[in-house]
């Protein structure tokens, strides 16, 4: 008699440990909806009372800088889960205040796409370096890792960045795994010696897993933006990296 108890409380304890594990995945992997959506237009167009010559810009920086003065930029990727704002910290935060914190100031584990400090606003440095989460649930930088595969990274070579007044194309030319130094920190890109030679290394990458545009050589006076984002290990990142090809000004 309690041998039979005891194998329905088992039996009980499996069903309700399997249902939590499904729910725990369902929950974990499940697409997370862009919540950003309603503040970018799906074209780029002429409006009929814009007399400027030149785009509208498809973003409502204006709304979401109304939500938050932090937000000076968007990127988005074909391909890719990426679309969505970018973000830098106010001098009364601190510099990594998005790494664990949404657009609303409040605390939450994704954070946001942003930049450091370092970095100035209109992406006119050597280097500019955008951080985001490896989500398992493939938002933020998540889908970053689909340029690990060589098909993938063939057909997709350009990523856009927008900000008040410009649309920024750059064209991937590079994608690995890198370790965890800090790229800001550790090279002095104001040396042209040293930007040289770390151009160099986005083309010509110490990694197992790499993909690189052929035939492309970079100059001291590209513009370079890359995409850091988390690997399994915590000594290293994965790295996508562009050249800015175009800088389209808008209305």
């Amino acid at each position: 008699m309690k041998s039979g108890i005891s194998r329905k409380i088992l039996f009980f304890i499996l069903v309700l440990t399997t249902i939590g594990c499904i729910l725990w995945l369902f929950l974990t992997f499940k697409p997370v909806k862009n919540p950003f959506t309603e503040y970018k237009s799906t074209t780029i167009s002429m409006d009929s009372d814009n007399n400027s010559g030149y785009p509208e810009n498809p973003i409502h920086f204006k709304e979401l800088q109304k939500k938050n003065k932090d937000v000076y930029a968007w990127i988005t990727i074909p391909g890719t889960n990426v679309d969505y704002p970018v973000v830098q910290a106010s001098n009364d935060k601190s510099d990594n205040f998005y790494l664990d914190h949404n657009i609303d100031q409040e605390y939450e584990f994704a954070g946001m796409i942003y930049s450091q400090r370092l970095n100035n606003k209109s992406f006119s440095d050597p280097v500019t370096v955008l951080y985001g989460h490896n989500m398992l649930n493939g938002s933020m930088f998540a889908t970053l890792h689909r340029f690990e595969d060589a098909k993938f990274f063939k057909k997709h070579d350009t990523m856009t960045v927008y900000t008040p007044g410009h649309i920024l194309t750059y064209r991937i030319v590079a994608a690995y795994i890198y370790d965890n130094r800090h790229i800001l920190n550790t090279f002095d890109f104001s040396s042209k010696k040293e930007l040289k030679k770390y151009y160099e290394s986005i083309m010509n990458p110490k990694s197992m897993v790499k993909n690189v545009r052929d035939g492309l050589s970079l100059s001291t006076t590209d513009h370079i933006l890359t995409l850091s984002t988390c690997t399994s290990s915590d000594s290293q990142r994965y790295l996508v990296q562009g050249v800015l090809t175009n800088d389209t000004i808008t209305k």
